[in-house]
């Protein structure tokens, strides 16, 4: 398979593309090879290239550079835990905001596209192909233009760090000459860390990074398998986030956040955006919620625009900080990442007559709710014949008046969305089951129980809003969750309910 591979901190210009189509070799790229008046000194292009990531990411530090703590927090790589053999460890705070996202679509491969009916038990093997196959696919929800190629980040030939477990010995032979590292390596060279080695610090890292391209997904599909150690090992987490933003491209990213200077991740904290949650989610480094584009103030915010895969709820609508919106709150699949104030968790279930298609009276909801920004719960009554065009009803002059008198008999000028439903979409059953199994993934082995990073086990129960029968404790995830249903409890199988954070 034709690759190349251009160093992101060496200085070697990634004219990929080029190189794939005429098959040129590698080694023409590092010895100074020229083609077409491109000269030997490419060292301040890359470096460049290198600073618009660095900034991107990490933003402008005050003192010049990511501490490092926060730096080793986020130096893990993606290791599943010894007690659930579906699930992702978080060994710190931080990495969640691409932990979790890749613990959801993971869980959706797992669950839904694999022919098993024991999806709490996988081999070395099965989880291999399980993780490869779900970073691909949020490689190619990336992609800006399938043309432009698919890249990723690994270590440049001989600078792969190596994990504490490995002896000087062994440490010593590996580097002298190490190539990229390839699925047929031994385990016992490949082995899987927490935390990056201690001699690998912020700025070291990032000058022994190369950047691969390939154009087809089958060669993407290809490489990620290939790179598994390398996702597997010492900052695997922070390699796979670099593939993601070069495979969207940087201007690209900056283009759909609403802030270009917010970093994706905060160097102070150490804790990810909104923008970057919802790149990995949707494709898109969006920095809001909601449906759709917005005006305020003469200028566009923007938000989803189509259905996610995966879903997104967060503790912070509960507390009226802002609204998710239908495309995140009704994904495709039964599967949310649940936002707290400082982490992400991930609540799931099997049960996919939650995810069914939008009926007339959510879309009614939906429609509704995108003229009232402010989720007021009403609308002014000027609003009432966009909002019947806007569903296709019957919005004639005379009928709208009428309409006007009915729902607003007050004459009070606004007409509240629930008497709007009433009117137009009584009785609509949403098929939902009155109680299901659901299950809730917290990555922080301090959050879990015996600090054993296993699924919690429990069952919902969706009741009616005349007289709910039941009532269970208040807790951050029945918050977070009643801003989908407002009327679900919460049985779990454990004393304690998950923790959020």
């Amino acid at each position: 398979m034709p690759q190349v591979q251009t160093a992101l901190g060496s200085g070697v210009l990634p004219f990929g593309r080029d190189c794939i189509k005429n098959k040129q070799p590698l080694s023409s790229l590092h010895e100074g090879w020229t083609e077409e008046g491109v000269t030997k000194d490419l060292k301040p292009i890359m470096s460049e290239l290198n600073k618009e990531v660095v900034d991107l990411v990490w933003g402008k530090p005050t003192g010049g550079g990511v501490s490092t703590s926060i730096f080793r927090r986020w130096s893990q790589g993606f290791v599943f835990s010894e007690h659930e053999q579906t699930a992702l460890k978080q060994f710190e705070g931080g990495p969640c905001a691409v932990i979790a996202p890749v613990q959801a679509f993971l869980l959706k491969n797992i669950l839904f596209n694999r022919e098993s009916s024991t999806w709490r038990k996988m081999s070395e093997e099965e989880q291999k192909m399980a993780l490869c196959s779900t970073l691909s696919e949020i490689l190619e929800s990336a992609c800006a233009s399938p043309s432009t190629g698919f890249c990723f980040v690994t270590w440049a030939k001989g600078q792969s760090p190596h994990t504490s477990t490995l002896s000087k010995t062994q440490t010593q032979s590996q580097t002298q000459d190490m190539p990229r590292p390839e699925s047929s390596q031994s385990p016992q060279e490949q082995q899987p860390t927490a935390l990056a080695a201690e001699d690998l610090g912020f700025e070291q890292f990032h000058t022994v990074l190369h950047k691969l391209t390939v154009l087809s997904v089958s060669d993407l599909r290809e490489e990620v398998l290939s790179l598994y150690q390398s996702w597997r090992g010492c900052c695997g987490v922070l390699l796979f986030l670099y593939s993601v933003i070069l495979t969207k491209g940087i201007e690209n990213i900056r283009n759909e956040i609403q802030d270009p200077t917010e970093p994706l991740i905060d160097p102070i904290h150490g804790h990810g955006s909104q923008s970057l949650v919802n790149l990995l989610i949707t494709g898109h480094a969006v920095s809001n919620v909601w449906d759709g584009d917005r005006e305020c103030s003469g200028m566009k915010l923007h938000g989803i625009h189509k259905q996610a895969s995966v879903g997104f709820l967060t503790l912070m609508e509960s507390l009226r900080y802002c609204k998710v919106g239908t495309f995140l709150k009704s994904p495709k699949f039964p599967i949310w990442i649940l936002g707290s104030e400082t982490h992400l968790s991930v609540f799931f279930t099997k049960e996919m007559s939650l995810v069914g298609p939008e009926s007339p009276s959510e879309q009614a909801r939906r429609v509704f709710q995108s003229f009232d920004p402010e989720d007021n719960g009403f609308i002014p009554e000027s609003l009432l014949e966009d909002v019947m065009k806007a569903l296709d009803l019957v919005s004639e002059p005379e009928y709208v008046s009428l309409v006007k008198s009915k729902l607003d008999p007050e004459s009070l000028g606004i007409i509240l969305l629930g008497p709007f439903l009433l009117e137009f979409f009584p009785d609509q059953d949403s098929g939902i089951p009155d109680s299901f199994p659901i299950y809730h993934y917290n990555g922080l082995k301090q959050s879990n129980h015996k600090e054993r990073v296993e699924y919690v086990e429990g069952t919902a129960l969706v009741l009616g809003f005349e007289d709910p029968m039941v009532r269970t404790d208040d807790t951050p995830v029945k918050r977070c969750l009643q801003t989908k249903w407002p009327y679900i409890e919460l049985l779990w199988t454990t004393n304690l309910s998950p923790s959020m954070n």
